[in-house]
């Protein structure tokens, strides 16, 4: 809730900052940071946005204007905003950076623009701006295909990358980590594939696993047909529902110990790819039949049905064959004794089948 200064009238200016509003993270996090007291928040917003970003901040803030709403562009220098509106924002303490293009057959340029320049020019509006802490929002996946377990410690190890969405994540996050080098206090957040709510199944988009349960559900009950890749029954997809991202990141970003760290918000014990195409068909009542194929043939036919119309992308193929494990131990720590985890992912997969059959609109469109 907004208040007034004791002088009579005057709104109070917003001490927190963010950028990825009215995305799926970004909105919940909003919500979140409302309800610990943090308001009100000042969101960046794109203009072709903003019809949507006022009906999410009146679904959560109603008529009050605790969620303030700004026109900007993160690809441009100061973020888009005039000087005067980033002298109004003087009163910012702390910004939250969410804003990115996730997309996994995202061409190179707007990757680039949005997910590194949109970065560094974040990070100069942070330094303009003098916050006291800078939190980002990466992924796990800046280690693109580095063979072996990728802790919190690990960034620069000379990994190759899947996609454009991989390598510019991880330029980006090259560039907060060497601010904070220089002195910016700063916390980073990795979480793994981000999918709907573990209670309600709710998503925005349908990508990454959903191409999974999409192309199992379009398919007979008595033969729904899989291909597995020559490596791929070792490969783990570590899947996270957004309610335990979104936990972690309100609760480790209200705590000052914090400032300094990486955490990696993944699944510890994560299913194997077979294991969770097995818990998919399970939930639907499917009879999977698994057929090897090579990953060149596979991308082929995945475009094939791309092109007409089937729920498929090609580029999601990489991560059927992943060489990289993840582990959390700074998470594990920092999350010890406060309840939160990260559920396992069969707890929470009917859920996630449930909405995809209910709600069959939902598009696989990235916000950008």
């Amino acid at each position: 809730m907004s208040e007034h200064t004791a002088s009579g009238g005057a709104r109070e200016p917003p001490q927190v900052l963010l950028t990825g509003f009215p995305g799926f993270l970004g909105s919940a996090l909003v919500e979140r940071l409302l309800e610990r007291g943090d308001g009100p928040i000042a969101c960046l917003i794109q203009p072709k946005y903003r019809a949507l970003a006022e009906r999410r901040a009146s679904e959560l803030a109603g008529s009050d204007d605790a969620i303030r709403l700004y026109e900007g562009d993160i690809t441009e220098p100061g973020i888009g905003l005039d000087d005067g509106t980033l002298e109004a924002l003087d009163s910012v303490t702390e910004l939250y950076h969410l804003a990115a293009i996730y997309d996994l057959a995202v061409d190179p340029e707007p990757a680039e623009a949005v997910n590194v320049r949109g970065t560094e020019h974040v990070l100069d509006v942070a330094e303009a701006l003098a916050v006291d802490r800078f939190h980002y929002v990466s992924t796990c996946y800046v280690s693109g295909r580095y063979d072996g377990v990728f802790t919190e410690d690990h960034l620069e190890e000379g990994q190759s990358f899947n996609n454009h969405y991989e390598r510019t994540k991880y330029e980006a996050e090259v560039a907060v980590q060497e601010r904070m080098a220089d002195g910016l206090s700063a916390t980073i957040y990795r979480p793994a594939i981000v999918v709907g709510d573990s209670e309600t199944g709710e998503t925005a988009k349908y990508d990454g696993p959903y191409y999974l349960i999409r192309l199992l559900l379009a398919q007979p009950a008595a033969c729904s047909i899989m291909t597995s890749l020559p490596g791929g029954a070792d490969s783990e997809l570590n899947v996270v529902p957004r309610d335990f991202v979104i936990d972690a990141i309100e609760h480790l970003s209200g705590r000052e110990d914090t400032v300094g760290e990486v955490y990696q918000l993944c699944d510890p014990s994560p299913l194997s790819v077979p294991n969770v195409i097995e818990e998919m068909g399970d939930v639907m009542d499917h009879r999977v039949v698994s057929i090897p194929g090579s990953k060149a043939l596979t991308k082929r036919l995945l475009g094939t049905l791309k092109a007409r119309g089937w729920p498929a992308e090609p580029a999601t193929l990489d991560y059927l064959d992943h060489p990289t494990r993840y582990a959390c131990p700074n998470t594990q720590r920092a999350l010890a004794g406060t309840g939160l985890e990260c559920p396992p992912f069969e707890s929470y997969v009917d859920a996630l089948v449930a909405f995809v059959r209910d709600n069959p609109a939902v598009g696989d469109e990235a916000m950008t």
